[in-house]
């Protein structure tokens, strides 16, 4: 059986345009034991390609992270498969806030050492001792305490686009290098009612933890994150303190919260919070780009990329061969948040 997709994304990204039926997008994980990630990866490969799922799944001993799209056709059927196994039985599904089905084009599945790559050593304090989880309405209450302080427990390109009021915002790539910044920026604040959210809770569920063994009392985490959060206060009515727009991990790249929009174009500085991918597929730089920039560089970062995104296909992929790994992590890959400004000012 073949676990993985042998069409270029360009076919698939096609082939998923021209669908006739709709999609639900998802998200779900759980920590939970499990014997064989291995075995249950195939498993679920199997089942979910005869079912045409497409989304990105981490598998672990210690659990799974999913983000998905569902053929609406087979909703019923995928939901009982997953049910049915004991160690996903009653697992919180979350629906994305903004849908238009093509949130992903193909299936993967990987098996790692961890769902989420934290970089703790879970052996040397207790990752059940989670914060308390919290509802949209007890999160907005606890908001308003003077005694609180919110932090955003995801990256800084999630975070420049939406947060909370006033939420600490770690200037982090990744969650690996968070964790300890955070740690540092509430250093003396151990009495303090420590406020926690991200995406899904994912994210939370270890960094409540980590922070009660670092000697933290009140520690408290939003219940089933961002997505949730605005489930809920449409169904029950409540203030949004949400500004913003919500980051996600698949080609949208965002669902709009709240009308504001708190950043600005990478390359112009207008008011904007569109992330995209830069065009030249040997960079693919994240950055937040403007429609009137998008269109004069061509979706690309810098000329250079821009250049090259116009190049033959079969250019570029020679191109790329050509190049070495080095080569290429040092123009693209070693800052990753170039300031796009000042080099396009420089090339004037």
């Amino acid at each position: 059986m073949e676990l993985y997709n042998k069409y270029d994304k360009r076919i698939l990204k096609e082939q998923l345009m021209a669908e006739d039926f709709h999609r639900i997008t998802i998200s779900f994980y759980r920590y939970v034991i499990i014997d064989d990630p291995y075995q249950l990866r195939d498993e679920l490969y199997a089942e979910w390609s005869a079912m045409q799922v497409f989304g990105r799944t981490y598998l672990a001993k210690e659990g799974i992270n999913a983000q998905m799209s569902v053929p609406e056709h087979h909703w019923e059927e995928f939901m009982l498969r997953l049910q049915k196994r004991k160690m996903f039985e009653n697992m919180p599904i979350k629906r994305a806030v903004e849908d238009d089905g093509k949130s992903f084009y193909k299936l993967k599945l990987k098996v790692r050492h961890k769902i989420v790559a934290d970089g703790l050593d879970d052996d040397t304090f207790d990752v059940t001792n989670v914060g308390k989880h919290l509802s949209a309405k007890e999160f907005n209450e606890a908001l308003n305490d003077p005694n609180s302080v919110v932090v955003d427990m995801r990256n800084h390109y999630e975070s420049e686009v939406g947060h909370f009021e006033n939420a600490i915002c770690p200037d982090a790539d990744t969650f690996r290098d968070e964790l300890p910044q955070v740690e540092e920026l509430l250093k003396g604040k151990e009495d303090k009612k420590v406020l926690l959210y991200c995406t899904g809770g994912i994210r939370c569920e270890k960094a409540s933890a980590y922070l009660r063994h670092k000697g933290f009392q009140d520690v408290n985490q939003l219940h089933g994150g961002i997505i949730d959060y605005v489930r809920q206060i449409k169904s029950e009515d409540l203030e949004n303190r949400f500004k913003g727009k919500n980051f996600v991990f698949d080609e949208r790249l965002g669902e709009r919260i709240s009308e504001e929009v708190i950043s600005e174009c990478h390359q112009c500085g207008k008011p904007c919070d569109t992330h995209t991918n830069c065009q030249n597929d040997d960079c693919h730089l994240l950055f937040i780009q403007c429609e009137e920039c998008a269109d004069k560089m061509d979706g690309c970062c810098t000329p250079e990329c821009q250049e090259i995104a116009a190049l033959p296909i079969e250019e570029q992929r020679k191109l790329r061969k050509e190049n070495k790994k080095e080569a290429k992590r040092n123009v693209y890959k070693s800052r990753l948040r170039p300031d796009l400004k000042q080099i396009l000012a420089a090339k004037k």
